[in-house]
């Protein structure tokens, strides 16, 4: 069965025309969105660094809402961040500002459910994840020390609540395969989603939080994650070895990990111009060694009361 894939060139986030595009995209994925129906739209707020590349762009997360509003949905906006609480970073990013005047709700991704993991134990996923008619999920193109590219799959890691993904790193971060495995448990037991990546301006060299800049010019979405996620592996010439959650993807036999199955009807990856851009040389280990996972747990912890963290 072909896994279709919608890639579209795109100039700047302050281009007229965001908001038509964007729901070009997620009406060809097929995002089947109704009126009432109660969808969680999940940026990634992934810590107060770097905010500009480091989190979802807030005009592209306005455009998704505002095409959702559109089809009658009841619509929040939640992410469960490393550092402090969705609130907080959605107000730090400018999200919060970004979505002024709209109806929707904008909160944290908590009150955890225990959710059964395919090697044994178990994790907390958000209630309010786990009980959406439906997931928009909106990830930033970026690299990753510890996992290579984070894209479509990797940002439904969001959805566990909070400090329980730290602990994920420390408790499966010896078996990269264990870890990623993990990952698409999650994404498993969550309910139907459709995808949306902002390559816009991507991040490369380093990541997910300290990285550079790189005008990839790209927007993209895809009902399946899986698929969108392959597609962007592919065209970096990549191979499931390189990327432990492609790997595991490919090892399970998910649908859309396989490129010979992906279909384009907008634009090819090869019409994106990645030269120059730069994946990490090699993979950092994915369990943080103990003084920096207290720092993290501290920093956390003071940015929830109120406490601004130290700029590294």
């Amino acid at each position: 069965m072909p896994h279709a894939v919608f890639l579209r060139r795109f100039a700047g986030y302050d281009a007229p025309e965001l908001d038509a595009v964007v729901a070009e995209l997620l009406t060809s994925a097929g995002c089947p969105v109704g009126r009432g129906d109660t969808v969680l739209v999940k940026p990634n707020l992934v810590a107060p660094r770097n905010m500009a590349l480091s989190c979802s762009e807030p005009r592209v997360v306005r455009a998704v809402c505002r095409h959702l509003l559109a089809r009658g949905a009841v619509v929040t906006v939640a992410d469960s961040p490393a550092f402090g609480t969705g609130r907080i970073m959605a107000r730090l990013s400018g999200l919060t500002e970004a979505l002024a005047g709209l109806p929707v709700t904008v909160t944290s991704l908590n009150g955890p459910r225990q959710v059964r993991l395919a090697h044994g134990g178990r994790i907390g996923i958000s209630r309010l994840a786990l009980e959406a008619d439906h997931i928009v999920s909106v990830a930033r193109f970026k690299c990753h020390d510890q996992m290579g590219m984070t894209l479509a799959v990797k940002n439904f890691f969001g959805c566990v609540c909070g400090f329980r993904k730290s602990m994920a790193h420390q408790r499966l971060g010896k078996d990269r395969g264990r870890f990623s495995r993990m990952i698409l448990d999650v994404l498993a037991a969550l309910p139907p989603t459709t995808s949306l990546l902002d390559g816009i301006t991507a991040m490369h060299k380093h990541g997910p939080a300290y990285g550079e800049a790189f005008p990839l010019g790209m927007l993209a979405a895809a009902a399946n994650p899986v698929a969108l996620d392959t597609a962007i592996y592919t065209r970096f010439g990549l191979a499931p070895r390189d990327v432990p959650l492609w790997g595991q993807a490919w090892d399970l036999g998910i649908p859309g990990a396989k490129a010979e199955d992906l279909v384009f009807p907008m634009e090819r990856p090869e019409a994106f111009d990645i030269a120059g851009f730069e994946l990490p040389a090699r993979l950092a280990p994915l369990c943080f060694e103990p003084k920096r996972f207290i720092t993290g747990r501290l920093r956390s912890l003071m940015l929830t009361f109120g406490r601004p963290p130290k700029s590294r």
